[in-house]
């Protein structure tokens, strides 16, 4: 396999006569967690949501160039939509867990996408779902309970776990601990480190500090442009770019 699994060569779209990317070319290591750091409107959600081509459900999108995923061209006429949202999931700023128990929500893509199942294969995949989401301790004697109930930091941990029984190869999160305070957010932080282990992530945020915390690699972008691509460590202590510089430092965005 490939050390890279997500790869992108002269990547642009338009929404209608604006382009939000202009010639987006990236390697992204397989099992790092990469970030996606830049001002509001530079491009890092509209990149993000290119993984999984949710971007292509507005009719006034254009999108031009390549992306690789797993070594797979996801524009390739073969290629189920279903398919690759299976291997890429998200997770959104706002954890939306499904209005139903905690235990039909982690089954719910797995029920549509698997077909019957039998019920000790279902149980299973909760546990093994919960526990790697760091759910199951707490969850495993309330299976049943609506999941709009639970904590703000565990609808997003349930909404993570959700992804885990479709087996996916790439996780992508856009701002996941925006609405969570700051023991949320640590909790978010350290699964996130944790998953590493299993699946490449990708995070959109504005916080420099929590890139700075659990990224790998970073990825500064500046009006729909990449600016700089490097380890984290590097990209904080030495940037090249005079203008991640400063938008590090706080001086602009």
């Amino acid at each position: 396999m490939s050390e890279f699994s997500i790869v992108t060569r002269g990547l642009n779209l338009w929404y209608g006569s604006f382009q939000a990317l202009i010639d987006v070319s990236v390697r992204m290591r397989h099992r790092f967690i990469t970030s996606l750091i830049g001002p509001s409107g530079c491009g890092k959600t509209t990149l993000l949501r290119c993984f999984n081509r949710v971007n292509e459900r507005y009719d006034y999108v254009r999108t031009a160039g390549e992306i690789e995923i797993l070594g797979q061209n996801i524009y390739a006429p073969e290629v189920s939509l279903v398919e690759l949202r299976k291997a890429v999931g998200m997770v959104f700023q706002r954890p939306n867990p499904l209005p139903i128990s905690v235990y039909e929500n982690v089954v719910f893509g797995l029920r549509i996408h698997s077909g019957a199942i039998k019920r000790s294969e279902v149980d299973g995949a909760v546990e093994m779902a919960l526990t790697r989401a760091g759910l199951w301790k707490d969850l495993k004697d309330r299976l049943h309970v609506r999941a709009t109930t639970l904590q703000l930091e565990q609808q997003q941990k349930l909404c993570i776990a959700r992804l885990l029984p479709l087996e996916p190869e790439v996780i992508l999160m856009d701002e996941p601990c925006s609405a969570l305070d700051v023991e949320g957010t640590r909790a978010i932080e350290e699964l996130m480190l944790d998953l590493k282990e299993h699946y490449t992530i990708v995070v959109v945020t504005h916080n420099m500090a929590q890139a700075r915390r659990v990224s790998d690699e970073c990825i500064f972008m500046l009006l729909g442009r990449v600016i700089e691509h490097s380890r984290t460590s590097d990209l904080f202590l030495s940037p090249k770019d005079p203008r991640t510089g400063e938008y590090i430092e706080g001086r602009y965005g």
